[in-house]
C-alpha cells in the first residue's frame, strides 16, 4: 500500500511549483544525454564483441566469443553495487551532483575500452583492463539510470509527467541506434586487417565527445525542485541526520512492485535488443543454412530500434491522457498473447516475417518504456526517491534480466525447442499484470513527498482548484488523510 503524504491536503497556490518549458527542455536533454552514452556502449560492444574476442582474448574460437559476452554480463554483476552507493547519495547530495560523477565515469569507461592494448602487446592484462572498464561501466550505469528518472519525474510538471519522462527511452533507442550505426559503419569501411588493427576502437572513443556534453549541460542546471524543497525544510531534517539506508529499505513493499514492473519491462528489452540476433543465427542453423544473412540480421534491428523510437513519445503523451496503469496493462496482454505469433513469425526466417516478428516484440517493450520513467519513481516519496528507485531497478534487472539472452539461449540449446523465448516472455507478461494491479495510478499526480508542479504561473490556480476539489470528494467519502492512492483511486473512480 503506497500514498502521498495526504490525499486530502489542502495546497496553496504558493506552493506550487513552476517550472518553465526552456528549464524543463534543458532537465531532459540532460538526463536523456546519459542514456544515448550508456545505451550507445550497449550497442557498440554487442556488435563489436567477435572483434573484442579476436584480439583482445587469449582463447580461440567460440571460447574467445563467450568470454566476451561474459566480460558484458561483468557489468551487470557491478549494477547494484551502483544502486546502493550512488542512489543514496543523490538522496544526500542532490540529484544533479550525481548524475555528473556517473556521466564521467560511463564515458570514460567506455573511451577506456578503445585505448586498450591487444593481447599480443599486453598479454592478459588486455582481458584485465576490459574486465575492470566493464566493472566501472556497470556501477556507475547503477546510480545513473535511477538518478535520470527522478531528475526527469521531479523537473516534469504533473500532467506532462507521461511524455517528458518518456523522452529518457528516446535516449535509450537513439543511444543503441547509434552505437549499431556506428559500428555498421566501421564495419563497412575497414578491412578484416584494418577492423583487428584499430578499426574497432573508433566507435568507443565517439563517447568522449558524448560524455563532455553530458557534463556540460548537467553543469549548467540547479538541483531538481523537489529536492531542493527537501533541502529547504525546517531544520529537523538535519537534526535527524537526514535518510539512512534503513529508512530506503522501509520501501520494500513498493520496491518489489518496481521489481515486478522491472521485470516485465527488461525481460522484453533485453530479449529484443540482446538475445533476438543470435536467436535468428541459430533459426538459420536449424533451417540448414537458409534463412535470413547476417547483415540483413542487423538491418532488422536497426528497422525495429527506429520504429519504436517513432511511437515511444507518442505513447508517453497517451499516458498522461489515459493513465499508466492502463498502458502497462496493454503492454502485459500484449506479451502474453502475442508471444507465440511473434516468435512463429520470427521463425520463418523471411525478411518481412522477422521484421514484423521484431516489431509485434518492439511495441510490447515500448508499452513500459514510454510509461516506467514517469511511473516508478511516483512509488517512492522525495526524502529516499532515488536510493530506493536505484536499488530495486538494479537488483531486479541484474537478477532477472540482464542474463535474459543467456538462459533463454541455454533452454533452447538444451531442448532444441524455439519457441522458449515465448514463454519467457509470457511469464514476463504475467508478472507485469500482477506488478500493475498493486501499482496506484500517478497520472496528473504530485509526486509523493512534493508539491504539485506546473509548467506556466497561470495554470496554478487551476491544479489547487482540481486538487481541493478532489480533496473535497475524498473527504465526503470518509477516506482518511494518510491514505494510499488505491483507496483514493477506488473512490474517485465510482464518482
Amino acid at each position: 500500500m503506497f500514498g502521498p503524504d495526504s490525499v486530502r491536503r489542502r495546497w496553496s497556490v504558493d506552493e506550487v511549483t513552476v517550472t518553465h518549458p526552456d528549464v524543463i527542455k534543458r532537465a531532459i536533454g540532460a538526463a536523456a544525454i546519459g542514456n544515448i552514452t550508456e545505451w550507445y556502449d550497449f550497442g557498440v560492444y554487442s556488435y563489436m564483441a567477435l572483434t573484442i574476442g579476436d584480439v583482445i582474448m587469449p582463447l580461440e574460437g567460440s571460447a574467445a566469443t563467450l568470454m566476451t559476452y561474459a566480460l558484458m554480463a561483468v557489468a551487470f554483476l557491478f549494477r547494484p553495487l551502483g544502486g546502493i552507493i550512488l542512489g543514496p547519495l543523490s538522496d544526500r547530495i542532490g540529484r544533479n551532483k550525481v548524475l555528473a560523477m556517473t556521466m564521467i565515469m560511463m564515458a570514460g569507461a567506455t573511451v577506456a575500452i578503445g585505448l586498450i592494448p591487444d593481447y599480443a602487446h599486453a598479454g592478459v592484462w588486455a582481458c584485465v583492463l576490459l574486465f575492470l572498464c566493464r566493472v566501472l561501466q556497470g556501477f556507475s550505469t547503477g546510480g545513473e539510470y535511477g538518478n535520470a528518472m527522478t531528475f526527469i519525474a521531479e523537473y516534469a510538471p504533473d500532467k506532462k509527467r507521461g511524455f517528458l519522462g518518456s523522452l529518457l527511452e528516446v535516449g535509450t533507442f537513439t543511444g543503441y541506434l547509434l552505437g549499431a550505426g556506428m559500428s555498421a559503419l566501421v564495419m563497412a569501411l575497414c578491412t578484416t586487417d584494418q577492423l583487428h588493427s584499430w578499426g574497432w576502437r573508433l566507435p568507443f572513443f565517439l563517447a568522449l565527445p558524448l560524455g563532455f556534453i553530458g557534463v556540460y549541460l548537467r553543469s549548467k542546471l540547479g538541483d531538481t525542485p523537489a529536492f531542493e524543497a527537501l533541502e529547504a525544510e525546517s531544520e529537523q531534517r538535519e537534526k535527524d541526520n537526514k535518510v539512512s539506508l534503513k529508512d530506503t529499505f522501509k520501501m520494500w513493499p513498493a520496491m518489489l512492485v518496481c521489481g515486478g514492473l522491472v521485470i516485465a519491462w527488461n525481460v522484453t528489452n533485453y530479449m529484443l535488443t540482446a538475445y533476438m540476433p543470435s536467436f535468428l543465427s541459430t533459426v538459420t542453423d536449424h533451417k540448414g543454412g537458409q534463412g535470413i544473412s547476417d547483415n540483413m540480421n542487423n538491418v532488422s534491428q536497426i528497422i525495429v530500434m527506429a520504429v519504436c523510437l517513432a511511437i515511444i513519445p507518442l505513447i508517453g503523451l497517451a499516458s498522461d491522457r489515459i493513465g499508466r496503469k492502463t498502458i502497462v496493462r496493454i503492454g502485459s496482454v500484449m506479451l502474453i498473447v502475442l508471444a507465440f505469433p511473434s516468435l512463429m513469425l520470427i521463425t520463418r526466417n523471411t525478411e518481412g516475417s522477422v521484421i514484423a516478428g521484431l516489431i509485434i516484440m518492439g511495441l510490447s517493450l515500448i508499452c513500459f518504456s514510454a510509461t516506467m520513467p514517469s511511473t516508478l519513481p511516483s512509488l517512492f516519496p522525495t526524502a529516499v526517491r532515488a536510493g530506493a528507485l536505484s536499488i530495486a531497478f538494479n537488483i531486479f534487472i541484474s537478477a532477472f534480466c540482464g542474463t535474459t539472452a543467456l538462459y533463454t539461449g541455454a533452454l533452447v540449446d538444451a531442448t532444441g525447442n524455439l519457441m522458449w523465448p515465448a514463454y519467457i516472455l509470457i511469464i514476463a507478461g504475467v508478472i507485469g499484470l500482477v506488478s500493475v494491479h498493486f501499482l496506484p495510478e500517478s497520472n496528473g499526480r504530485p509526486l509523493w513527498g512534493s508539491a504539485p508542479s506546473v509548467e506556466h504561473d497561470h495554470e496554478a490556480h487551476g491544479v489547487v482548484k482540481d486538487l481541493h476539489a478532489e480533496a473535497d470528494q475524498l473527504k465526503a467519502a470518509g477516506v482518511r488523510e494518510d491514505a494510499p492512492y488505491e483507496e483514493a483511486d477506488q473512490v474517485l473512480a465510482k464518482s
